[in-house]
């Protein structure tokens, strides 16, 4: 009896400290998170494409394409951010319901980014309204179309919010390509002023028009007095380098020379060529080097210098098929320039036949990997 009141005391005193905890020696899991991520600052990071993008995958073949080990992968090279591209047709239905499962896949990677301490990018790739490598795009003379976009963004909003603004930033669409500069300028107006409505401190990544292109940027009108703005630009330059032989571009059946750096085809070269592909590369010769892309770059890099605000890099990448010895310089070159002026930037891409860092099959590109790990 003695022993059970001796318990019992124990109990009681043991259940009135804890009651009597002050709120603030309790532990706080959010808190502790929204620590870690202060600001929205990055410096090196990935693409995560060809899964809530530009794929036919779904169900089991969709969620394994990306899974937890490949964030874990990522984090070990040294990256501190990931960038989701994601289709509107993958995300919404089309009467603008939200798909469930890909947004629970969503959901499962930026928890897993979480855990890593790693920052993320979700990325309006491609609409149904606006691809763009199409032709045809109606989001920039359809009124429905832009109101849609918009509302899209305020879905994405109603799922994302929750995580902590140093941890997430929205880029409102992958590159546009309106015949106006000005009809891009006045929507990232309007969708902006929708976004600070419901997120007033949310980082927001903007870029130019004509496929965030850094020779357009001169004409973006970024929104004034915001501080919580990436400005991003993609860089593919050369072209005949970074697709070589990419069978979707006016490049598919050149099997000519490429060099870099130097000149991309050399004379006596482009001479022994057939009138067919003399055609496909003569627009296209030049001489490439460090300093040339440096200063291809210089517009973007004055945009951030006037307006105060970082800048970015969100896709720049090589084709596998181009001749591996410039391959590797390019990237070589590449980073060379970002370390040298503060741009952070993402590589396209982590995982595909194309481009990535590793093949569908998980099999790394080991070279590429060390150049650009920073581990």
């Amino acid at each position: 009896m003695q022993h059970l009141l001796k318990f019992l005391s124990i109990f009681l005193w043991f259940s009135f400290t804890l009651a009597c905890t002050p709120p603030s020696e309790k532990p706080n899991e959010d808190a502790q998170a929204e620590n870690n991520y202060e600001d929205f600052q990055i410096s090196s990071g990935t693409n995560i494409s060809h899964w809530l993008s530009q794929s036919q995958r779904r169900g089991e073949a969709r969620e394994n394409f990306f899974q937890q080990e490949d964030v874990a992968y990522l984090a070990s090279l040294g990256f501190d951010h990931l960038r989701f591209p994601l289709d509107e047709e993958q995300m919404f239905d089309e009467a603008g319901n939200k798909e469930e499962e890909a947004f629970q896949l969503l959901h499962n990677a930026l928890s897993w980014c979480r855990e890593k301490n790693l920052r993320a990018i979700v990325d309006l790739h491609i609409l149904r309204s606006h691809h763009f490598n199409e032709e045809e795009k109606p989001l920039w003379t359809d009124p429905a179309a832009q109101e849609k976009f918009i509302e899209l963004w305020r879905s994405f909003s109603e799922e994302l919010s929750q995580y902590p603004n140093g941890m997430l930033a929205y880029e409102l669409m992958n590159e546009p390509v309106a015949d106006d500069a000005d009809e891009w300028n006045q929507l990232v107006a309007k969708a902006f002023a929708a976004i600070r409505e419901l997120e007033p401190e949310r980082t927001i990544v903007i870029g130019s028009n004509r496929w965030q292109s850094a020779d357009t940027f001169d004409a973006l009108e970024v929104p004034a007095n915001d501080d919580n703005i990436l400005l991003s630009f993609h860089f593919y330059e050369p072209f005949l380098l970074t697709h070589y032989q990419a069978s979707w571009t006016d490049l598919a059946d050149y099997n000519g020379p490429v060099h870099y750096p130097g000149p991309l085809v050399t004379a006596e070269e482009m001479e022994a060529l057939s009138p067919s592909q003399q055609d496909m590369v003569d627009h296209r010769m030049r001489t490439y080097t460090r300093d040339t892309l440096e200063q291809m770059m210089q517009k973007p890099l004055r945009v951030a210098q006037q307006t105060g605000l970082p800048l970015y890099c969100g896709e720049w990448g090589v084709i596998t098929k181009a001749p591996e010895e410039a391959r590797l310089q390019w990237y070589r070159d590449m980073l060379d320039i970002f370390e040298k002026n503060g741009i952070a930037y993402a590589n396209w891409d982590y995982k595909s036949g194309s481009f990535g860092l590793v093949e569908d099959d998980g099999s790394e590109n080991t070279e590429l990997v060390q150049i650009i790990s920073s581990e």
